[in-house]
């Protein structure tokens, strides 16, 4: 097998399960749990079938913060176990998983007036708890560095546009950051499927139990039974939708998108306490494209789940004002180039705020067998998958290998040494790690592919042929939307959105 994942592979894997439609294994659902659960099936040898009705990351798993971050707020609360857990995923994550997608970032607090020295003295105890919890996920401290005060002229290195009067230095932590969350997704599916996995968007479940399932290709129309041994509901918010034995609560998150110049150069999460409360923050975060994403809400979801949920006015209002107490130059409504906002699949508890529900997950099999593991977050993803692996290999009695995905890299990982010896610029070797080296070739036999995208946008119209081909793209939006991020904001969209055509009808000339 290989992980490339394309239209080609898409219609032979299809071939392959009509002939055979008796499997080990059937995951629902190609968000970050999903994928994961699929790699980790595959990986202990199981025959393996994911399937998602749209595509990798189209739902909540493209919609986060992109931390990957060690738990703090829920040590906060007292949930010891789950902050460790995040800790301990965290550096699994860094370390060996993803190091080519995940990188340290600093987290700063400046301190300001409004900050008073009792908030700032609980903040500091805050981030030297972040410590602790490095140290009992066994992180060193050459990843992620230990928390420290910082100067005046350090916040300003770090976050150019702070206000200056009234400022006596910042507190300073470290986490981990993605490059991009959707990316983390679509390297979970390539390596599942280099190791046996059959890996199927548009391909809706329009029917599940724990044994079977009845699917329809979305594309072509047509319908396909699949019997299992087990099947794993891995649909996040929608996951009710197919397991009705559970209720499910979810809180949006919402993100606003600015360009990297209204920060002035920002290189740090920039820290804001949410006025009133001791355990709450804002965060203006450097993100990839050169822009910003400023968040997040944790506000009650209720209704019909939206397969694009849309922030709320007041959202948008909040996050601009608590941001602007700490910026010489308040942000406007003007400086926003885009907007975002994902659904958390928060269990239903007694609890009256969705931002004090516990993000522990949970593996529940229902009366028909079905199982659904739901709850958690996206740092925690590898540890949601191997218990819900664990559940259906015990529950079906399935002969399967351990789990092995603490170990297991994903396709591009690469670190250290290796990662500095690779010959592509940094930008290609954080989104494609030693994968990068392709895109450049490409560049390199057609001078045409190295051009942008479009003006201003950085990446390349090699980077559209390479998520034809290797990354499962099928349609302009799965370019524009999740193998990139340049949708994120709506005029680099319709900017980029030529391009995107033309490497779909590149390809076809290609494979005709």
């Amino acid at each position: 097998m290989t992980a490339e994942l394309n239209a080609a592979r898409r219609t032979a894997e299809l071939a392959a399960l009509h002939a055979n439609p008796e499997v080990d294994l059937v995951v629902i659902g190609g968000g970050v749990t999903g994928t994961g659960v699929a790699l980790d099936a595959a990986a202990r040898g199981l025959r393996t079938v994911l399937v998602e009705r749209n595509d990798f990351a189209h739902g909540t798993s493209r919609w986060s913060s992109k931390l990957v971050h060690g738990g703090l707020r829920y040590l906060a609360g007292g949930r010891v176990g789950i902050a460790h857990e995040s800790a301990v995923e965290r550096g699994i994550l860094l370390g060996t998983t993803a190091p080519h997608l995940v990188r340290p970032m600093p987290q700063l607090v400046p301190l300001l007036p409004e900050i008073r020295t009792a908030q700032s003295s609980l903040i500091r105890a805050g981030f030297a708890a972040g410590d602790a919890l490095r140290i009992s996920a066994r992180t060193s401290a050459d990843t992620l560095p230990r928390s420290r005060r910082v100067t005046e002229a350090e916040v300003l290195r770090l976050a150019p546009t702070v206000r200056r009067e009234g400022l006596r230095g910042g507190l300073q932590a470290w986490d981990g950051q993605l490059v991009d969350d959707a990316r983390l997704v679509v390297a979970l599916a390539r390596t599942a499927a280099d190791l046996g996995a059959t890996v199927l968007t548009r391909m809706a479940a329009w029917t599940a139990r724990g044994d079977y399932v009845l699917l329809r290709d979305t594309i072509s129309g047509e319908h396909l039974e699949v019997t299992a041994r087990a099947v794993v509901n891995a649909c996040g918010v929608w996951a009710d939708e197919i397991d009705d034995s559970i209720e499910l609560r979810p809180s949006r998150g919402t993100h606003l998108v600015f360009d990297a110049a209204a920060f002035g150069g920002l290189s740090a999460a920039l820290t804001v306490p949410v006025p009133g409360s001791i355990s709450r923050f804002v965060f203006a975060l450097p993100a990839a494209h050169g822009r910003v994403y400023l968040g997040l809400t944790d506000e009650a979801a209720p209704g019909p789940i939206p397969d694009e949920p849309q922030p709320t006015e007041s959202e948008i209002d909040f996050l601009l004002d608590t941001i602007n107490t700490v910026l010489r130059e308040p942000l406007t409504r003007k400086d926003i180039r885009g907007q975002f906002a994902g659904l958390r699949p928060l269990l239903k508890t007694d609890g009256d705020s969705t931002a004090d529900i516990s993000r522990e997950h949970a593996v529940m099999i229902a009366p028909d067998d079905l199982i659904t593991v739901v709850g958690g977050k996206l740092t925690t993803y590898r540890k949601m998958a191997e218990d819900a692996v664990d559940a259906a290999i015990a529950h079906s009695g399935l002969t399967a290998a351990p789990c092995r995905t603490k170990t297991l890299p994903l396709v591009g990982a690469v670190t250290g040494a290796a990662r500095d010896r690779i010959d592509a610029p940094p930008v290609l070797i954080e989104r494609y790690g030693t994968e990068a080296t392709q895109i450049v070739s490409a560049w390199l036999s057609d001078p045409a592919l190295a051009e942008p995208v479009a003006p201003g946008i950085d990446v390349t119209a090699a980077e559209f042929d390479f998520a034809i081909t290797h990354e499962g793209a099928l349609t302009v939006d799965d370019l524009l939307d999740r193998r990139t991020r340049i949708g994120l904001v709506p005029a680099d969209r319709a900017a980029a959105t030529r391009a995107a055509e033309k490497a779909f009808a590149r390809h076809a000339r290609i494979t005709r």
